[in-house]
């Protein structure tokens, strides 16, 4: 299982309307299962939008071999209005979002 975590800054209030967006593409594109996303988890934090995916695949090397299917172009549209970029400057593609994961620990049962 992989997990990424994307992080960008999200405008206030917009919570409900962020998750309707992936709700509608979860529910009705296709599109999770063709990335390979199991879960995906929204958080939010004061103006921050953290976005945790659960996968069957790396997401940086899932979302660059389908970041030109129409379906991700809508997500991507819809959430426009909501969610922006941590830093401006240093996005070029969407794996400029994704954090690194420098630590991780499981308890075995």
């Amino acid at each position: 299982m992989h997990r990424t975590l994307i992080v960008a800054r999200m405008v206030p209030d917009t919570a409900d309307k962020i998750a309707a967006v992936f709700a509608d593409s979860d529910h009705n594109s296709g599109l999770a299962e063709v990335i390979g996303v199991r879960a995906r988890s929204l958080f939010q934090f004061g103006g921050l939008y953290l976005h945790l995916i659960e996968g069957e695949r790396p997401l940086a090397e899932a979302v660059a071999e389908h970041r030109h299917d129409p379906r991700f172009k809508r997500i991507s549209e819809d959430l426009s209005p909501f969610v922006s970029a941590y830093d401006p400057e240093a996005w070029r593609e969407p794996k400029d979002a994704m954090a690194h994961e420098f630590y991780r620990w499981e308890r075995h049962v």
